[in-house]
């Protein structure tokens, strides 16, 4: 493991920006191609409940190596997003799909503990929202230990995928090297996760205010945000790749789809 300064976060995300600068008609191709595909599997009874869930793992690693093959000068296709289920991994990938379920599982029962439910009755309605109604403070509450739950089990499947696919270790081992990798590179994930969270929520925040102003036309906005929300979203994913880069090195299995 290869040690990381602070600041490194930063690059982490400049770097998702070049990478997926380098082919960005590539890369949200194959990222509208995994949403309809996991919108295909909600459609699917009962358990399209749970399998773009536990499938995250496997689908993650077809973004992992598409970085990795616009690093080599290869071009991206979306049979890519079949590459993980090709994989000797899938197994064990889909293994660890199973605990990213039981941990989400756990972060809406512990939530539900402080809110009464709010953010699962939030999260399983399927109602429409309604714009002019005010969410229930419950609900962010709720999200919050949500999230905080949630925290220790992103650290330990935050590298996973790929030590399994990639360094093919077991299960267990690529939780245990993930979750102390990211401690020990916490203010360079801090500072990440930091950048984030100002780009996807204030920058779509203020063009949304000046669509709002320009159109006057909120269906205008929100054709206006869903393309930068899947944009934003693909280049987050093209920043997942630098991060075990600088901590695990150069993949030694490069598969090409």
């Amino acid at each position: 493991m290869n040690p990381v300064t602070p600041s490194t976060g930063l690059l982490w995300v400049k770097r998702g920006f070049i990478l997926f600068r380098q082919q960005p008609a590539e890369m949200l191709t194959l990222f509208f191609t995994y949403m309809f595909i996991v919108m295909g599997l909600g459609l699917i009874p009962i358990a399209g409940e749970f399998l773009p869930l536990m499938l995250i793992p496997v689908f993650s690693m077809s973004f992992m190596q598409a970085c990795d093959q616009i690093e080599n000068g290869v071009k991206v296709y979306p049979n890519l997003l079949m590459l993980g289920f090709r994989s000797e991994a899938l197994g064990r990938l889909l293994t660890l799909g199973i605990f990213y379920v039981l941990a989400v599982a756990l972060a809406i029962f512990v939530s539900s503990l402080v809110d009464g439910g709010a953010l699962f009755d939030f999260l399983s309605s399927q109602k429409p929202i309604d714009p002019k109604v005010a969410p229930d403070e419950r609900i962010f509450l709720g999200m919050l230990v949500a999230v905080l739950t949630y925290l220790l089990p992103l650290m330990a499947f935050w590298f996973a995928a790929p030590l399994i696919m990639w360094k093919k270790m077991s299960v267990g081992k690529a939780l245990f090297y993930s979750f102390f990798s990211v401690k020990r590179a916490g203010k360079a994930f801090l500072l990440y996760g930091a950048a984030w969270m100002l780009i996807a929520g204030i920058l779509p925040a203020l063009v949304s205010v000046m669509i709002a102003v320009i159109f006057g036309d909120p269906i205008v906005v929100m054709l206006t945000m869903l393309p930068m929300s899947a944009l934003l979203t693909t280049i987050l994913y093209c920043s997942f790749y630098p991060t075990y880069l600088d901590i695990f090195g150069k993949p030694e299995i490069s598969i090409q789809a």
